[in-house]
């Protein structure tokens, strides 16, 4: 089966693959494939979610001591062992069961490969949304370099446009410091966007916080249209009136192609201006140039 099968399959057959392990617990329990000791399961040393809140641990282990172990854990034999396995998807629930004192747990065994692990990981992980922006794109990024994936692949595979996979994986470019700031929740994913092309982004992530900043407040002081003690409209030029001509050109193209177009003759040439609100939008608008 070459790389492409091998993407759509998991596109089509991730419930099965994992047990259909998303349902929520009022759903009908999926039988699990059977009982094994807990201490014969390992973690997955690639899973690529890394925090795991020990007050959520706490919650769930009191869930489980009252009620059980709802959702079973998907497995898959351990290379080189004899009955152990390490987790595909589960590591929280695992956890948690240690601290709630189980001896056995219910699986679901799965025979796969590094990669196809990898891939279930990272999918149920996003599907829950267990993993933290940072998290999720270290993911992203571990199979585009192990596997050769390309953003569009894992936008099919995990449900997601490919421009959503390309601003995730351009969080990894922010400092340390900010990364941090985005693992702890202090930041969110949208915060984060909105400092990558900004020239000085720990001033303003630390602005953000200390002012409780909303994710529309840091674009707008990202896109330079917001400011501290802001006096620009009495400081600023008066733009020049558009003539009826470039008026009624601009309004054309933003009724063919459904966004706001602006026209801004200078001396030699000009510039054309396309505005747009979402991801979707620029995706939708690139599909349209592309033919």
């Amino acid at each position: 089966m070459n790389d492409d099968q091998s993407r759509k399959r998991l596109g089509r057959g991730l419930a099965a693959l994992l047990g259909e392990i998303d349902k929520n617990p009022d759903e009908a329990a999926v039988q699990p494939d059977g009982q094994v000791p807990l201490d014969a399961i390992a973690h997955n040393k690639r899973n690529p979610r890394r925090s795991f809140s020990e007050d959520d641990l706490d919650n769930l282990a009191r869930s489980i001591q009252q009620h059980g172990l709802v959702q079973p854990i998907v497995v898959r034999p351990l290379v080189g062992h004899t009955q152990r396995y390490e987790i595909i998807a589960g590591e929280r629930r695992w956890r948690a069961a240690q601290k709630a004192g189980l001896a056995q747990v219910p699986v679901i065994l799965r025979d796969v490969n590094d990669r196809t692990a990898l891939e279930l990981a990272i999918v149920e992980n996003v599907q829950r949304s267990d993993l933290n922006p940072v998290e999720e794109a270290l993911g992203y990024q571990q199979l585009i370099e192990d596997h050769n994936y390309t953003q569009a692949d894992l936008g099919q595979v995990i449900g997601k446009s490919r421009s959503y996979v390309a601003n995730t994986l351009r969080l990894l470019k922010l400092p340390d410091i900010v990364r941090d700031m985005l693992v702890d929740g202090q930041l969110s994913a949208g915060h984060a966007r909105a400092l990558i092309t900004v020239q000085d982004p720990v001033a303003l992530a630390q602005r953000i916080v200390e002012e409780g900043l909303s994710v529309r407040q840091a674009e707008a002081i990202a896109q330079g249209t917001a400011e501290e003690g802001e006096t620009e409209p009495a400081e600023k030029a008066p733009k020049p009136e558009k003539d009826a001509d470039t008026r009624a050109l601009e309004k054309l193209l933003a009724d063919v192609i459904g966004l706001k177009v602006a026209i801004n003759h200078k001396p030699k040439g000009g510039e054309l201006r396309i505005g747009y609100k979402s991801l979707e939008q620029l995706d939708d608008l690139c599909r349209r140039l592309k033919g």
